[in-house]
């Protein structure tokens, strides 16, 4: 196999959601062959149709705990560059899944196993394996949130007043890299995102306030404001900030009425039809 043809072929190591799919679409649209590690906890078995209808895709799927298998893969292929696309669920590290050796070693070595500490390393094993781990946004440069409002409706001042309190909340949290989404009330902290991701803790959020006596006049507004940030030395190769319709569609369930996100670090999945649903349920979106 000749250098080009090795620069023409990208590993794509799938989790799940869409972000897999978008950025499929993408290589391809550049004219990439792409070879897909699928991982069978998680991502959707609508992969197998994908790469039937496209000779240019070719699938493999494997378990979470075969990292050894991963790179014996990648390298079968001829592959130098990779991508991790889509969310697998930080709780798995505790599941039954048996690691081999090689996932087992990296999981014994780790100080602390959180997602950068525990992704970070598989980088590094894929780096000295000849396998270039490169930036998930790299094909998704327009599904960047830009700078601004992006909603017809602007944040109201009780809502700016949120936002700028829970900017310094989860700031505070993404450096010790326990989430990277907090919802806030009448500036007090009312969830923080740990393990259970961006939708849950928004649903969680909805469920405490629910169990709120409602019956009479309070003093707070009770309106929810999500705000989701990078980390403060966000590595784009993976975990990268990601909002979908299923992030907008949690907000109008836990009765939430504002999104902050940051310009630039922030991927929106489908940004039309995030805004369209945003602006329907009155919900305003802005990025900084």
């Amino acid at each position: 196999m000749s250098g080009s043809d090795q620069i023409e072929k990208l590993g794509l190591i799938a989790g799940n959601g869409r972000f897999p799919f978008l950025l499929l679409d993408a290589a391809r649209a550049n004219g990439l062959q792409v070879v897909v590690a699928a991982i069978k906890e998680e991502t959707d078995p609508e992969m197998n149709d994908r790469a039937a209808a496209d000779s240019g895709i070719r699938v493999h799927w494997l378990s979470l705990g075969e990292l050894s298998k991963l790179i014996d893969t990648l390298r079968g292929e001829g592959v130098t560059r990779a991508v991790m696309a889509g969310q697998v669920k930080h709780k798995q590290i505790f599941s039954s899944i048996r690691p081999d050796w090689r996932l087992a070693k990296l999981l014994l070595s780790l100080r602390t196993r959180n997602t950068d500490m525990l992704l970070g390393a598989i980088a590094k094993v894929l780096g000295d394996e000849g396998i270039e781990l490169i930036s998930s946004t790299q094909y998704l440069e327009p599904l960047l949130a830009k700078a601004g409002v992006l909603t017809r409706r602007e944040p109201d001042g009780e809502e700016l007043k949120d936002i700028a309190y829970g900017r310094t909340v989860a700031q505070a949290i993404a450096t010790y890299d326990l989430g990277q989404t907090v919802v806030v009330a009448a500036q007090a902290c009312v969830a923080v995102e740990a393990m259970e991701g961006t939708d849950a803790t928004i649903a969680r959020a909805g469920e405490l306030f629910r169990t709120l006596d409602t019956g009479g006049e309070t003093t707070l507004r009770r309106a929810l404001t999500v705000v989701k940030v990078a980390k403060p030395n966000q590595d784009m190769r993976f975990d990268v900030p990601v909002v979908g319709v299923a992030t907008i569609e949690a907000m109008k369930a836990a009765g939430a009425t504002c999104l902050a996100v940051e310009a630039e670090r922030t991927l929106m999945f489908d940004p039309a039809a995030i805004l369209n649903t945003a602006d329907e349920a009155g919900i305003s979106i802005v990025a900084k």
